[in-house]
């Protein structure tokens, strides 16, 4: 695969993955969406949805930082995929209880798919974001 083994150089950062930008927004938006849930789901849903959102793209930070050890990347992208699948019942949660509507709900699990489906990429080919030991 030409060029593959230069992503690493071209991207110097995990904040300048794609996915990362998806999840740090999808994250910012359950945020906001979240100050309206009852007060009496703040210690339940609230914080729940709000954890595992963030979660993503603190993982991808870790995962980026292991990029030596493909064993230890990919665990770490497994955790992003996990917290990603926990965001998404958390979402439905948020819809079935009426905190939500059809529409957000529809749009929210529409950015949710697409993080799993570029996280499984990463870890189907974990090579091409792994640093070479002759770097």
């Amino acid at each position: 695969m030409a060029g593959d083994s230069n992503i690493t150089q071209r991207i110097r950062s995990a904040k300048e993955l794609r996915v990362y930008g998806h999840a740090y927004e999808l994250a910012m938006e359950i945020f906001e969406l979240s100050k309206a849930f009852p007060a009496e789901e703040r210690f339940a849903l609230t914080s729940q949805i709000r954890r595992s959102s963030r979660s993503v793209c603190m993982n991808l930070r870790e995962a980026w930082a292991m990029r030596r050890y493909e064993a230890h990347f990919v665990s770490k992208l497994t955790d992003c995929d996990g917290e990603n699948g926990e965001t998404d019942t958390s979402v439905d949660f948020a819809h079935d209880c009426g905190y939500i509507s059809t529409d957000t709900h529809e749009r929210l699990t529409a950015t949710n798919r697409e993080i799993g489906k570029k996280l499984g990429a990463m870890m189907t080919s974990p090579h091409k974001w792994l640093i070479s030991p002759n770097r």
